[in-house]
């Protein structure tokens, strides 16, 4: 298969792909005499677990690691556990950072009056870094409140 067929199959495009192999994450990949990539269904199989592991977000110094995992027929899963539980901690720090800005934002979006003036609780609020309970109280509602 070339690159561009194996990029259909794995929903990867051609420059991931080739970055995944300048990476180390794929065996030696034959070339035709031209130089044209030739994949084997085992580095196709590879390129999906990647990108599988890519889908939940996992890192490519973790994919690496659990390459090697995977082609040590000696593994212990209770080290792709690990991985896996470090990784779920991870995503749980993500997600309570991503929540602590979507409050901050809807807080700055819901005291906007978005009536036409140029005060702006939105913008105030990026300028001066106000997050969260202080919103509800921004000068941009108060004043325009009255």
């Amino acid at each position: 298969m070339n690159i561009n067929e194996v990029a259909k199959l794995t929903e990867l495009s051609p420059r991931q792909i080739r970055e995944y192999e300048k990476l180390g994450l794929l065996q030696t990949i034959q070339r035709t005499d031209s130089g044209y990539r030739i994949f084997s269904d085992t580095q196709l199989q590879r390129l999906k677990f990647i990108k599988h592991a890519r889908d939940v977000d996992f890192s490519l110094a973790q994919i690496e690691a659990l390459l090697a995992l995977q082609d040590n027929k000696q593994r212990s899963n209770a080290k792709v556990k690990a991985l896996t539980r470090n990784h779920i901690d991870e995503l749980n720090d993500k997600i309570q950072r991503l929540q602590s800005m979507k409050a901050t934002l809807q807080g700055w979006h819901d005291n906007c009056l978005g009536d036409g003036s140029p005060t702006c609780s939105i913008l105030e609020g990026l300028q001066d870094g106000v997050q969260d309970d202080s919103v509800t109280n921004h000068p941009c509602r108060t004043e325009r409140s009255h």
